[in-house]
Parts: structure tokens; sequence; C-alpha cells
């Protein structure tokens, strides 16, 4: 008797004395999530890459409790195992269609789960996972997500920091178009296997960095199609792809041969650091300085890129990349062998 009424007390006290105190946070979505007050240890799940580099921008990489998706198994994103190392050796928690892996998010037991899926969000929310949905469809959308980070990890600073280093680097750019008044080069961005414009963020960076971007017709579509016909049409001085096979693939293709861009030489492979700098990331500041010192060589010469990469790095990720490893990220990224575990 006295055994049971003890086990009684510990049941009904135990949730009490071991409940760590929590608050709410309200994701891009208007939802209302209840996380820790101390978050130790975060998940996520989708968009890999792009997640862990914003969790990354508030020097948090270390609380990420998986490990890359299949899709991103990939040498390119070979720096992600560099901002958080001890990632290699855990399990993805998601299959490859994106979907969420319950039974890996259980047994893991995060604090909090990031998704940029609205469903994942709250079908997490459902099993009783807590989980924020971060929203991406504007440029300024990526200070308002690192600052929701910030409030996440009680880390205000190192958001303050990251909208800072943002609006910064962006004010030189344009400063520097506004003064000089270059002619705009017309660039493309695109898959060349697919003929798409993959990511409607690249239609903003390009513009920003003092380009004319051949696909930016004010569609709202995260992606644009056009035919063999029109990218002749085109006729872009600029053609700018995601990845080393992609530039071997234009170069290597017949019926790319007669464009300006393969003739002059200006068929570019974005840089790639936590995810590829052309897409969605924490990284796009750098995205633009980049690609206007590529545009315009002559009005953007006294900018260093590996010096701008190496600082941006250090004081946002807290890493320190050596030169070799700044001038691999700025060719494409690694093109060793895949993450592994």
């Amino acid at each position: 008797m006295i055994a049971r009424l003890l086990l009684m007390c510990f049941l009904w006290c135990a949730p009490w004395v071991h409940a760590a105190p929590v608050r709410t946070l309200q994701d891009m979505a208007g939802r209302t999530a209840t996380v820790p007050v101390q978050i130790e240890h975060v998940a996520t799940v989708g968009s890999v890459p792009v997640l862990n580099s914003l969790v990354f921008a508030v020097g948090e990489g270390r609380r990420i409790v998986n490990g890359l998706p299949v899709f991103a198994q990939k040498p390119r994103w070979g720096y992600q195992a560099v901002f958080a190392p001890h990632t290699v050796l855990l399990p993805s928690m998601q299959s490859p269609d994106y979907a969420p892996n319950l039974e890996a998010l259980m047994q893991a037991a995060p604090d909090v789960v990031l998704t940029m899926d609205r469903a994942t969000a709250e079908t997490l929310n459902r099993t009783g996972l807590s989980a924020l949905y971060l929203a991406w469809r504007k440029p300024e959308d990526v200070k308002a997500v690192v600052r929701l980070l910030g409030q996440l990890f009680n880390k205000p600073e190192a958001a303050a920091r990251y909208a800072a280093r943002f609006d910064e680097i962006l004010g030189r750019v344009d400063a520097v178009l506004q003064r000089e008044a270059p002619k705009r080069p017309r660039v493309l961005y695109f898959s060349p296997a697919t003929l798409r414009q993959p990511h409607l963020i690249a239609e903003w960076w390009i513009r920003a960095a003092g380009g004319d971007s051949v696909t930016d017709d004010g569609r709202q579509m995260e992606t644009r199609s056009f035919t063999l016909e029109q990218l002749l049409a085109w006729d872009p001085d600029f053609l700018i792809v995601s990845g080393h096979e992609e530039a071997a693939a234009v170069l290597q293709e017949p019926r790319f041969a007669g464009l300006k861009a393969v003739h002059s030489g200006s068929v570019l492979v974005a840089p790639c650091g936590a995810h590829t700098w052309s897409n969605r990331t924490s990284e796009q500041p750098l995205t633009v300085l980049w690609a206007a010192t590529r545009f315009h060589p002559r009005i953007f010469a006294h900018v260093s890129i590996q010096q701008e990469t190496q600082r941006f790095y250090s004081d946002l990720f807290g890493i320190d990349l050596s030169a070799a490893q700044v001038d691999e990220i700025l060719a494409g990224g690694p093109r060793g062998l895949p993450v592994t575990r």
C-alpha cells in the first residue's frame, strides 16, 4: 500500500519536478509554438542545408541533432561538415521525398524542429513535437527568419549583427552601382538539364548585383521554365549554374555553343559554402557581392571577395576558414568525395 502511494505521488509530481521552463514563439505563419526557455537540441527537416545555414548564422550549429539527407550528401555540401562537424556521424531524419522520419525525430527528442514546409510543421505539432515554420519568399525574409532564430536561441545580438552585415554589404554594392551607373549585363541563372530558372530569389540578387535577369518578368512562381529557342534569343552575357557538373554540361552541349556567354568564358558556377549561394541561404549578402564583382570587375576592383567571405564566416558563423577553403567555396564548393558517415 505504501509503495503504491509513493508511486502515485512520484507520477503526479514528476512532471512538475522535471518539466523545463517553457515559452511561446510565433513562427513565420503566425502560428504559436511552445519551446523550452533554453534550447539545447534542434532538428532541421526538409531543405536541410538552407535551414542549417540559418542556424549557423546565429552561431548555434552545435545544437543540430540530425545529419544531411541523401540529396545533400554530395561534395558541394562538404562545408556543412566544416561548420557542424558532429553532424557527419548523425542520421538523416527525413525520407528521400523530404517527409519527416517521425520515429527518428521522436527518438532524438529535439527541443524544436525547424522546417520550411507548413504542412510538415503542422504534422509534427500533432505528434507532440514543437516545430517552427520558416517562410522565405522575399529578400527581407532572411533577416526576419534570423531574428526569429535569435529569439529561439536567446541570441538577439547575433541576429542583429547578421541584419547589420546584410544591410551594410548590400548598401555598399548599391552605392557603387548608383555612383558609377554601369551598363547592366543580361544574366541567366538556370539548370541546363531542365532549362529552368529554379529560384525566385535569384531575380533579386542578380538585380541587386547590377545585372538584368532575362527571366525576371514579374513572375511570382518559384521556378520558371523556358525553351531552347528562348534561350538562344536571350543570348545572355552571363550564364550562372549551381554546380561544376552543370558548368561542364553547358560547355559540352553543342546547342549552347553559339551563346555569347560560352564564347566569352562567362559561364559561372555559383559559390557554395553552407549552401549554394545562388539559392536561398543565409549567405545571401555574399551572393550579391560576389555577383557584383563578376558582372562589374572594374568598378568593384577594390573589393576582395576572398577577405569579405572570410570575415563573414568568422564574424557570423564563428568559423575561421583558411584562404584555400575560401577559394574552394568561391569556386563552387568541394569536388571531392561525398559527405559520408
